[in-house]
C-alpha cells in the first residue's frame, strides 16, 4: 500500500502500485512459447537456494515463502531473522504486515454481502454513506462501490496518503472528509491511477450494511472461518509475538522502524499474517470461494469470485512485458490485478508498508498460488522469487530473474535520478537576506491537510506540518522563494521542494510542494498541497 513497492521506481514505472503491477513493465527480454505446463514445479531445495540466492543479493533481514499447489501447502518456510538486531528467526508463521494485500480481503467482505443481498456493486455509495463527498457534485452521485475497489476516480496516485504517511493522528472519518477537498487529476473512470483513501470508504460500507465495523466483520466471517491462526486484521488486534520487524535502508544498511500503524486507513493494508495463514487464503481463491476443509461451505460463492477477477480498470502494457510473459493485457479487478502471463491467467497484488513487502500471485488454471513475505523495503527480491516458481509451473523457460530485475531496477533509477537532477535549481543559494526569511514566517492551511507553520529558528527556517512528527524540518534555501525540506526522518527518503507565492504586493500568501526525488514514493503526495497563510 503506501510504499507500495515498491519504492517510487515502482510508482514511476507501473503508474502506482507499491506498487501493484507486474513486475515485468521494467523488465526487457525475449520470451519464447511455453512448453507444457509443469505439474511438479521446483524442488524445495530449489526454491531454498532461490530464496538464499536472493537474500544475498539484498539486505533483507527476513523473508518467508509459502507455495500452494494442488490445493494444499506444499512448499512453507522461513529465511532469515525477524529483527535485525535480533536472533529470532523467521518461520512459515512469522507475521508480516501484509500491507495492500488487505484490500482483496476488503472486496470479499463485501462480496460476502452481496451474496447476501444486502447490497450491489453498482449502488450509489452515497445511498450507504450519505456524507460521502467527492470534489465534483456529479461524480459523488455517480460513484458506485464499483468505483471504490477499482482506482479510475479520476484522483491523483495515492492522493490524500499524507493523511497517515508518516505517522499522524488523523482518525477514518476526517479522512474520507478530506477527500471532497482532493482535485482530480483526469476524468472519472478514464484512467487508473493507484489510491488508498477510497479503499477506507468501502471499508465503512461494512459498518453502514451490517452494523458491524470492518474489522469485526473481516475478522469473524474470514480469518475465523478459513482458520487463519495467528492472523489479525492490524497489528493492535494480534496477539501473537512471532512478528517480523519492519527495516528500511538507511546509510547502505537495514534498520529497523516502527510497523506504520495504518487504523485510520486498516481496510486498504492493515492486515498482519504468516504464510501458513495466507495459504488458507489463497486455497480459498483457488478454490472460487470454497472453504480449504472438507465441509463443503463456501466463504463466498462462485459468481463473486469471478466477479472480483473480472478486469475492471484496464492498465497500459509495456513492449517489454509482452515479450518476457506473453502478456497482452493487465487489468484491476477487486483487490486484485490481473493480465495473461505465458498463456494463462496471473492474479496477483503486492503490498508494501515502510519496512515491509509482500506478494501474492496465482495462476488458477494451474492451481498454483505464491506467497513471499519479507521485512525489508526492497521490492526487486518479490520478483526474484515469485516469478521463476510460477514459471516452472506454466512451463515457461527458466531465467535469471534476480539478474534481469538488478539490472533493470539499477537502470530505472539511475534514469529517474537524473530527471530529477536536471529539474533541480542550478545553483543552492549560498547566502539569504534574512528579511526574506521573515517574509514566510507564518501560519497556513491546507483544505484537506490542515495546518503548517513556518518558524525561525536561529539563522534559518524549519517547516513543521501538523498532526504528526514525521513532516519537521529544516528549509534549505535554493532559489528566490524556492526551498527544500529536508526531513528529520531521514528514514522517509521523501525531501520535498517548497515553493512559496506571493501577490502583486509581494506578500506571501501561501505555499505549493513537490518531491525533490522521483523515486519518492507515492504516498507522499505533496503535489496535492495547496497551503494559503492564515491572516
Amino acid at each position: 500500500m503506501y510504499r507500495n513497492m515498491q519504492t517510487a521506481v515502482w510508482r514511476r514505472v507501473a503508474s502506482g502500485l507499491g506498487c501493484v503491477l507486474a513486475w515485468g513493465l521494467v523488465l526487457a527480454a525475449s520470451a519464447a512459447a511455453p512448453s507444457e505446463p509443469s505439474r511438479e514445479g521446483l524442488t524445495p531445495a530449489q526454491i531454498d537456494t532461490l530464496v538464499e540466492r536472493t537474500m544475498a543479493a539484498y539486505p533483507i533481514p527476513g523473508i518467508a515463502v509459502g507455495v500452494v499447489a494442488g490445493g494444499q501447502l506444499v512448499y512453507a518456510k522461513g529465511f532469515g531473522v525477524r529483527a535485525r538486531s535480533g536472533a529470532e528467526r523467521v518461520d512459515a508463521d512469522s507475521l508480516f504486515g501484509i500491507g495492500s494485500n488487505t484490500k482483496a480481503f476488503t472486496a470479499a467482505a463485501l462480496a460476502l454481502l452481496v451474496d447476501e443481498g444486502k447490497l450491489s456493486w453498482d449502488d450509489r455509495v452515497i445511498d450507504h454513506l450519505p456524507d460521502f463527498r467527492m470534489w465534483d457534485p456529479w461524480v459523488t452521485r455517480e460513484f458506485t462501490i464499483r468505483d471504490l475497489l477499482t482506482h479510475r476516480s479520476g484522483l491523483n496516485t495515492g492522493a490524500g496518503d499524507l493523511m497517515f504517511v508518516p505517522q499522524t493522528d488523523f482518525s477514518r472519518a476526517e479522512m474520507i472528509r478530506g477527500l471532497r477537498h482532493l482535485k482530480p487529476v483526469s476524468s472519472f473512470r478514464a484512467e487508473f491511477a493507484y489510491d488508498n483513501l477510497l479503499y477506507a470508504v468501502a471499508g465503512e460500507i461494512v459498518p453502514a450494511v451490517t452494523g458491524k465495523s470492518w474489522e469485526d466483520f473481516v475478522g469473524e466471517r474470514i480469518l475465523g472461518p478459513l482458520g487463519m491462526d495467528g492472523c489479525a486484521v492490524s497489528p493492535a488486534r494480534s496477539s501473537g509475538t512471532n512478528r517480523a520487524s519492519p527495516h528500511v535502508i538507511t546509510d547502505g544498511k537495514p534498520r529497523e522502524v516502527p510497523l506504520l500503524d495504518v487504523e485510520a486507513v486498516n481496510p486498504a493494508g492493515s492486515i498482519v499474517c504468516s504464510v501458513n495463514g495466507i495459504a488458507r487464503w489463497v486455497e480459498t481463491q483457488l478454490a472460487n470461494g470454497a472453504l480449504p476443509d472438507a465441509s463443503g461451505a463456501r466463504l463466498f460463492s462462485k459468481e463473486q469470485s469471478e466477479e472480483m477477477w473480472r478486469p475492471q480498470t484496464f492498465i497500459p502494457v509495456s513492449d517489454p512485458l509482452q515479450r518476457l510473459t506473453r502478456t497482452h493485457f493487465t487489468a484491476y479487478g477487486f483487490g486484485w490485478v490481473l493480465e495473461d502471463y505465458q498463456g494463462y491467467l496471473r492474479v496477483s497484488h503486492n503490498g508494501g508498508l515502510p519496512g515491509m513487502v509482500t506478494h501474492v500471485g496465482m495462476l488458477p488454471e494451474l492451481g498454483v498460488g505464491v506467497i513471499v513475505l519479507t521485512n525489508q523495503m526492497e521490492p526487486g527480491a518479490l520478483p526474484a522469487i515469485a516469478l521463476p516458481i510460477l514459471d516452472a509451473y506454466a512451463g515457461a523457460p527458466a531465467r535469471d530473474w534476480l539478474a534481469l530485475v538488478q539490472g533493470k531496477l539499477k537502470a530505472r533509477e539511475a534514469e529517474l535520478r537524473a530527471t530529477s537532477a536536471a529539474r533541480a535549481p542550478a545553483r543552492p543559494r549560498q547566502t539569504v537576506d534574512p528579511a526574506s526569511l521573515d517574509a514566510v514566517v507564518g501560519r497556513y492551511v491546507d483544505a484537506w491537510r490542515g495546518e503548517a507553520s513556518i518558524v525561525r529558528e536561529g539563522k534559518g527556517l524549519v517547516i513543521r506540518i501538523s498532526r504528526t512528527e514525521g513532516l519537521t524540518g529544516p528549509l534549505e534555501p535554493v532559489a528566490p522563494g524556492l526551498f527544500i525540506a529536508r526531513w528529520t526522518d531521514r528514514t522517509m527518503e521523501a525531501d520535498a521542494y517548497v515553493r512559496f507565492e506571493q501577490d502583486f504586493t509581494g506578500k506571501v500568501t501561501g505555499f505549493r510542494m513537490q518531491a525533490v526525488s522521483d523515486l519518492t514514493d507515492f504516498s507522499y503526495d505533496f503535489e496535492d498541497l495547496d497551503f494559503r497563510r492564515r491572516p
